[in-house]
């Protein structure tokens, strides 16, 4: 059986995730467009219009295809246990170089697919994408935090892994040396944000950290001259 046909056996998700990095090659020159997805389904060998019916969402669709091929490449490369013997810092720094060392022969088209999450009608779906992937991350890492700890955990590493990207571009020194001590500064960064919070949350059982923001914004009033 040929490309086209065994492009016909896959389910759409799977044709997705078969052509977002042919789609992403042909986007440093085309830009996310359907010049870049007849690229990319010609070279698969897939017909342009079941290849259009899995990107019907247009650009976006194909930027989060390629977001998601790089997670399931991630999630491959990094198999549960693998990264045991690292500290948290030092996992979560080889699960963000990973997915640059990824992209790294794709800045333009990354460069590209930056401009279009950032308009104001993809900012939605876009940090959606950017939470899915430090999901992903933290999994791998071995996180299994079920409370707020999971969100703000997802959150920041999102926020995190945005930043560098930011940095990442316009990077041209040998072997990225500014990106890297530029994550390694917000890393380090958290890491101390998150040990400041366990002392704080172990410094006082019962304690809700809802009540106490609330008690931060409002303050109980004195007791003294009759207020």
């Amino acid at each position: 059986m040929g490309a086209a046909g065994a492009g016909e056996d896959r389910t759409l998700d799977e044709l997705r995730l078969a052509l977002a990095p042919e789609i992403a090659a042909a986007a440093a020159f085309d830009g996310w467009t359907d010049a870049a997805l007849e690229q990319a389904a010609s070279l698969a060998g897939v017909p342009l219009a079941v290849a259009r019916l899995a990107f019907a969402g247009g650009p976006m669709d194909m930027i989060a295809a390629w977001i998601a091929s790089i997670d399931a490449q991630m999630e491959k490369v990094f198999a549960a246990g693998t990264l045991d013997s690292m500290k948290i810092r030092d996992r979560i720094r080889t699960l963000v170089l990973f997915r640059l060392d990824a992209v790294a022969g794709r800045k333009e088209a990354l460069r590209r697919a930056l401009a279009i999450m950032a308009l104001p009608t993809n900012v939605p779906r876009a940090l959606r994408t950017a939470w899915n992937s430090a999901d992903v991350m933290w999994r791998l890492a071995g996180d299994t935090a079920t409370d707020y700890n999971h969100y703000t955990k997802r959150t920041l590493l999102a926020g995190i892994y945005s930043s560098t990207l930011a940095v990442f571009i316009g990077d041209e020194s040998e072997h990225q040396t500014e990106t890297r001590a530029f994550l390694d500064r917000r890393i380090d960064d958290v890491m101390r944000f998150e040990k400041a919070k366990g002392q704080v949350l172990r410094g006082r059982e019962g304690f809700d950290l809802v009540r106490f923001l609330g008690r931060l914004r409002y303050p109980e009033r004195s007791t003294f001259g009759g207020q």
